[in-house]
């Protein structure tokens, strides 16, 4: 059975989904008149209270002007990653020698927050040449199409650090 304590810290730990998903609900009709209000209200209010473990992204992010510095610093790093693996990867598959070295990689992460893990998974993944083949706790297993070492902590470097530094700051 639940105390007062942790309904009250459940409740205000709901109050930021809620609302932002009214501003969102407002943003997006345009409109702050009553009836809209209303089923804006009671939209938010059930979407926040059935996917409360669903809105992960919304709940873990950490609300700072750091974490949000880190967020715009996150992106720019992410499509810079992007650019320079997609010209490496193109070089590689131009290259008549096709000098590649596939391997799978474990590598750690120092993240906690689910939702962390979870974009860091998905930002390898979308950086050409590598690929998150599974997430279990702490650990990643990763294709890498041109692996520069099997080592778990060269291989954590080279990966996973530079999406990390961002993430750690806004999830944990």
């Amino acid at each position: 059975m639940a105390s007062g304590n942790e309904v009250v810290s459940t409740g205000k730990g709901l109050l930021i989904p809620f609302l932002i998903l009214l501003l969102f609900w407002i943003l997006l009709n345009g409109s702050v008149a009553v009836d809209t209000l209303i089923v804006g209200v009671l939209a938010a209010f059930l979407i926040t209270l059935f996917f409360r473990r669903g809105l992960a992204p919304i709940v873990e992010f950490r609300f700072t002007a750091r974490a949000w510095i880190a967020t715009a610093q996150f992106l720019i790093y992410f499509f810079t990653a992007m650019i320079k693996s997609n010209i490496k990867l193109a070089a590689i598959v131009l290259n008549p020698a096709l000098p590649i070295n596939p391997g799978i990689v474990k590598v750690r992460t120092k993240l906690k927050s689910q939702m962390g893990r979870l974009l860091l998974a998905n930002s390898i993944t979308l950086t050409p040449g590598t690929l998150t083949l599974e997430l279990d706790g702490e650990w990643l297993y990763i294709h890498w199409v041109t692996t520069e070492s099997a080592d778990i902590e060269a291989a954590t470097q080279s990966i996973v650090t530079g999406f990390e530094r961002y993430l750690e700051v806004m999830y944990g």
